[in-house]
């Protein structure tokens, strides 16, 4: 685990090793306990937990660890509960209770977030985000930390909206949908006001604009109403010297350039995102941060996970942002075998 190897990253210097980091890997408690020798699960109290999940981390030796401090409960109740799957050990996680508090088109197209939610004190804001990422450090000390926000547009609209009531209100009326977008926008931006006054050095932006397939909506759509938002949102930032580290879900190939113009500083993207793309035009001007194909540790052989270490390897190694990363996520129920398999080819493959 090394602060200096992910700082050195993000700053485009090429540490002798390909840094890491993982996601929800220190929470696969099967996992955990073969790598750290501590017996723990779900049911386990969560001091003993959080200990565990932290000497798996430097086990493993994350250079990086993705966290954010701004989600959807910002919205109150004022927000639809599209429910959750089970994906945490134990099932922990699932929840069964739908809710949408809007039940036609014209109430998502007229929505107003500075209306429903009000404006926070900018001073409490950048407090937030300051206990946040020092949280995270006192937590982690020798890896790169930060802060962010989780519901930077698309997902925010997402999250109040859900699936349903969002697809229908932008399918009705698109230039509506794009002025809530902006309106959107408006309100979120006090928070990216917030982060540029903090003393936090990374912050995350999180938004998951495609699908799986890619975009969900006209290209020509989100290069009219989110990408200029974006740039508008991110501008404080950069003018604060924060490095910006942009992630989306899903497969948004098609908008790399676009999204790299809004001045973000490095891409976290899952195996559907061409990574090989991103290297070739973008390997000496941002860092990223991908992108092996978790259904492989899931269901494939030894081969077949040195294969897709070899082949991230092969596409990052050159690059002097590379991190290495398993998108989307190491899951619970990805064999223990596997995922310490995984760990090996990345340690063996990892040195430059």
């Amino acid at each position: 685990m090394s602060y200096a190897d992910g700082w050195a990253a993000l700053n485009l210097q090429m540490p002798p090793r390909v840094p890491r980091t993982e996601y929800s890997a220190d929470c696969h408690w099967q996992l955990v306990s073969a790598v750290t020798g501590v017996a723990v699960g779900p049911e386990t109290p969560e001091a003993i937990r959080q200990q565990a999940s932290r000497a798996f981390v430097r086990a493993w030796n994350y250079d990086l660890l993705w966290s954010t401090a701004i989600a959807g409960s910002e919205f109150g109740d004022l927000r639809t509960d599209m429910g959750h799957a089970e994906y945490a050990a134990g099932g922990v996680d699932r929840r069964d209770t739908v809710h949408c508090p809007f039940t036609e088109p014209e109430q998502v197209l007229a929505f107003d977030p500075v209306a429903a939610y009000g404006r926070k004190h900018h001073a409490e804001l950048v407090q937030r985000f300051e206990a946040h990422y020092e949280a995270n450090c006192r937590a982690q000390a020798d890896l790169v930390n930060m802060t962010g926000i989780y519901i930077s547009l698309v997902s925010g609209l997402i999250d109040i909206f859900g699936w349903e009531m969002l697809l229908l209100a932008a399918g009705t009326d698109p230039e509506s949908f794009g002025r809530l977008a902006n309106r959107y926008s408006q309100w979120i931006q006090q928070y990216f006001d917030a982060l540029a006054d903090s003393n936090v050095p990374v912050v995350m932006v999180h938004d998951d604009i495609v699908w799986t397939s890619g975009a969900f909506l006209a290209p020509d759509w989100y290069r009219a109403w989110v990408f200029p938002n974006y740039r508008r949102m991110f501008a404080p930032l950069r003018e604060a010297g924060k490095k910006i580290i942009y992630t989306s879900d899903g497969n948004y190939s098609a908008f790399i350039d676009d999204i790299v113009a809004c001045g973000v500083h490095a891409l976290v993207m899952e195996p559907m995102t061409d990574m090989a793309y991103v290297a070739q035009r973008y390997g000496r001007q941002i860092a990223f941060i991908g992108n092996a194909d978790t259904r492989i540790l899931l269901s494939g052989g030894r081969r077949q996970i040195h294969a897709e270490v070899q082949r991230c390897m092969a596409i990052g190694k050159p690059c002097p942002g590379f991190f290495m990363a398993v998108g989307n996520h190491i899951p619970a129920n990805t064999p223990v075998d596997s995922a310490l398999y995984y760990n090996e080819v990345y340690e063996r493959l990892g040195r430059r």
